[in-house]
C-alpha cells in the first residue's frame, strides 16, 4: 500500500523512499515516522530492492526538521517516546540490509540531518543547508544527532555545529565530510542512480556483509571487530557469488552475479 507521507517507488532494483510533506518541508511528524516504518516494512521484505535512495519531495527540503509544533505540547514522558519511536525508525533504517543513499535536495536541519546521517551514503549540492538548530530552541538533537554526527566527523567538530546552532552549505558540508558528493542540481538524483548502479554491478551478498561488518565493527574493539570480518569472509566462501567472481576473474571475464 502507499502511504500519504513516505512513499515508495521501485525500478531497476532500486527503491526510492520520499519524504512527502513539502507543504511543511517535509518535517518529520509521528505520522511521518508511522509511514517511514510501513516503508520500511517493505524494503526489508523486498527480493528485488538492491540499493536505496532517501529524498524529499519538492525543492527546497530534504527534511526541515521535526514537527516542532507537535513537540511544542510534548511532556518530557512524551518527548521521550517520541524520540524513542523516531530513534528505533532511524535505527531500522541504518540496520537496513541494502546500502542507501539520502539525496539531500535542500535543507537537512535537525531531524532531516538525523535522517541523512542514517543512511550509508550522503549526497548534496551548493544549496544543501545542514545543522542542529536545536539549541536555540531549549533542547539538544534528540534522533541520535549528537552521537551519530560525533562518529561521522568526530566529536570536536560537532560540539561546534550544535553548541552555535549554525547551518552549513554544501561545500562546507562536503568538506567537513559530512556530505561523500557534491554535485550541480541537475545531477542530484542521477548521480546517486550512478552510485546505485556501480554498487550493484558487485556481489549482493558480498556488498550486504561488508555493510554489516562496517556498522557492527565500529562499535567494537579494533581485535574483535577484526574477528567479526575474518569470519564474515570465511562465509562468503560458501556462496555461489564467490565462486563466480573469482572464476570470472581467472578466466578474464565480466561476472554474473545471481539476485542472491
Amino acid at each position: 500500500k502507499m502511504s500519504k507521507t513516505v512513499l515508495l517507488e521501485v525500478k531497476n532494483s532500486i527503491g526510492y523512499i520520499t519524504i512527502n510533506r513539502p507543504e511543511a518541508l517535509n518535517a518529520l511528524s509521528s505520522q511521518v515516522l508511522t509511514d517511514f516504518n510501513d516503508v520500511l516494512d517493505q524494503v526489508e521484505q523486498s527480493e528485488e530492492i538492491r540499493v536505496v535512495i532517501v529524498t524529499g519531495a519538492g525543492e527546497k527540503a530534504f527534511v526541515a526538521g521535526a514537527d516542532i509544533k507537535e513537540m511544542d505540547l510534548m511532556s518530557p514522558i512524551q518527548a521521550f517516546e517520541y524520540m524513542t519511536f523516531a530513534n528505533n525508525t532511524f535505527t531500522r533504517l541504518s540496520d537496513l540490509r541494502q546500502p542507501t543513499i539520502a539525496v539531500l535536495n535542500g535543507y537537512a536541519l535537525g531531524g532531516g540531518m538525523e535522517l541523512a546521517l542514517s543512511t550509508d551514503i550522503r549526497i548534496g549540492f551548493e544549496k544543501t543547508v545542514v545543522g542542529f538548530p536545536e539549541v536555540g530552541l531549549g533542547i539538544i538533537p534528540g534522533f541520535a544527532g549528537t552521537q551519530r554526527m560525533s562518529r561521522l566527523i568526530g566529536t570536536s567538530r560537532t560540539k561546534e555545529l550544535i553548541f552555535t546552532a549554525r547551518t552549513v552549505k554544501g561545500q562546507e558540508a562536503y568538506e567537513l565530510g559530512i556530505l561523500n558528493k557534491l554535485v550541480s542540481a541537475e545531477e542530484l538524483l542521477t548521480s546517486a542512480e550512478e552510485l546505485a548502479a556501480a554498487i550493484m554491478k558487485n556481489a549482493p551478498l558480498a556488498v550486504e556483509k561488508a555493510k554489516h561488518v562496517i556498522q557492527v565493527g565500529s562499535e567494537l574493539p579494533l581485535k574483535n571487530a577484526i574477528r567479526l570480518e575474518t569470519e564474515a569472509e570465511a562465509l562468503l566462501f560458501s556462496t555461489e557469488d564467490k565462486v563466480e567472481g573469482m572464476r570470472a576473474f581467472v578466466e578474464k571475464r565480466k561476472p554474473v552475479f545471481n539476485r542472491k
